[in-house]
């Protein structure tokens, strides 16, 4: 056996779960967090706090008697409050409570106003979003905001360079057809004539002139999807797929409608790939399959269609001006909260059948995407890290016994019967969640190996 031939393997290996682990334990610390620091505001006593499962490797106890621990298992993590029977404050420690005083039961999970339950209980989903939040603004902050007129910040890389454009030109019309904001150049770009080249008139230094340049949309790859035909077979940011079968491309639509006719059937591209600063560029030839793929259109609803999974661009990037603390908070929120609409979208449509199961994923296809996002850089790394944290504080209100949504579901029982649920009824619905939730994740497993 060629031991040395499966390092690359073992290697990629370590490299998915380490950024797996990475993006979990920040998610996970954030969620576990929310519901010590609500529990302890409202007055509930929190015993452990843990990163992890299983033996502890580090542990400290604060000032408030939480002990702080870090386990050897990096799959989760959770606080045990006083009073809990276990880490999921699915049951009571009668026991530890019969020794409790009135007042320190007030200290419990279980002996705690109802209000302080719920509240901790919902605080962890919550934190979640506002973790997301948080990275969609930051994001925002760091990157700005394209101005309204399409002023050109920088050109990107293309074989036949981008002509005569500057930084700093106003992109007033490209082919006779007027480009007054990004609007109307999105509209413009789906009626661009063939060809390599176009006459645009921009603005630069006061002045009006006409120049050649670029195809505005060419088809170039600014980004790639996670477990994609594109990713399988290499693509890269930046790569300009300049052929398909042979034929040329000079728009994105060209490459479009060339994935649309080859109909699931491989498809060969050549490529031209930039080798960095001063270095010329690559000329490669990959072959791939494009994929069935079911896509969120922005009305709602999905699309199916065979994908490749490239994202396109403009020929230049946009000016930007400073994002202002307000409208970045703002932004992160709707980022937010469209992923949730789009997962309750996707969820509906997935079991009416109207779109295939496979987009569920489990822990692998997780993983997979973890290091995928990695690899193409620490703003999509982080940007992955606030969609995966939505997901998981979205998956986490969901009314199952042993998630949060289900204890929220418990508290809502008991503030309309006026008690909770009896012991025996609690250990059926738990016992029930459980098996629902095992059954998502081996499904999604299965998915993961198998679609």
């Amino acid at each position: 056996m060629d031991f040395m031939g499966l390092l690359p393997d073992f290697g990629n290996v370590l490299y998915t779960v380490a950024a797996f682990v990475i993006a979990l334990s920040v998610i996970v610390t954030v969620h576990e967090y929310g519901h010590y620091i609500v529990g302890r505001w409202s007055g509930i006593k929190a015993e452990v706090f843990s990163l992890g499962f299983g033996p502890k490797l580090f542990s400290r106890v604060d000032r408030h008697g939480t002990r702080w621990q870090v386990a050897l298992l990096p799959l989760g993590g959770y606080v045990k409050f006083l009073g809990d029977a276990n880490a999921a404050s699915a049951g009571v420690d009668d026991t530890a409570m019969a020794e409790l005083s009135e007042e320190e039961r007030r200290h419990t999970m279980h002996g705690a106003p109802l209000w302080a339950r719920a509240a901790t209980v919902a605080a962890g989903p919550v934190f979640n979003f506002i973790l997301s939040i948080v990275i969609f603004a930051g994001l925002m902050l760091w990157t700005g905001t394209a101005t309204d007129k399409p002023v050109i910040g920088g050109l990107v890389d293309l074989p036949g360079g981008t002509y005569e454009l500057r930084e700093g030109d106003e992109v007033l019309s490209i082919a006779g057809q007027q480009i007054a904001d990004y609007t109307a150049l999105g509209d413009a770009i789906e009626t661009m004539p063939e060809g390599e080249s176009l006459p645009w008139r921009v603005r630069r230094d006061g002045s009006e002139i006409e120049i050649v340049g670029p195809q505005p949309y060419p088809p170039r790859v600014a980004g790639v999807s996670m477990q994609s035909a594109a990713q399988e077979a290499g693509l890269q940011p930046g790569d300009v797929i300049t052929g398909a079968d042979s034929q040329p491309l000079y728009r994105f639509a060209d490459l479009q409608a060339a994935v649309k006719g080859a109909e699931g059937a491989p498809l060969t591209l050549d490529l031209w790939r930039p080798a960095g600063e001063g270095a010329g560029a690559d000329t490669l030839r990959v072959t791939l399959s494009p994929k069935v793929t079911d896509l969120p259109l922005p009305g709602g609803g999905f699309e199916t269609d065979y994908k490749i999974g490239v994202a396109g661009g403009f020929v230049f990037l946009p000016e930007t001006r400073p994002t202002g603390l307000g409208e970045a908070v703002l932004g992160g929120m709707r980022e937010t909260w469209g992923i949730v609409t789009s997962s309750l979208s996707a969820l509906g449509h997935m079991i009416t059948g109207a779109i295939s199961s496979c987009n569920l994923r489990g822990a692998i296809g997780i993983a997979e995407s973890s290091a995928a996002a990695a690899q193409s850089g620490a703003d999509n790394f982080i940007w992955f890290i606030a969609v995966l944290s939505t997901a998981v504080g979205f998956l986490n209100l969901f009314p199952i016994p042993v998630l949060d949504g289900g204890h929220l579901m418990f508290h809502v029982w008991e503030a309309a019967a006026g008690k909770p649920p009896s012991d025996r009824v609690m250990n059926v619905l738990m016992a029930i969640g459980l098996a629902l939730v095992l059954t998502l994740m081996l499904f999604g497993l299965s998915n993961d190996l198998f679609c």
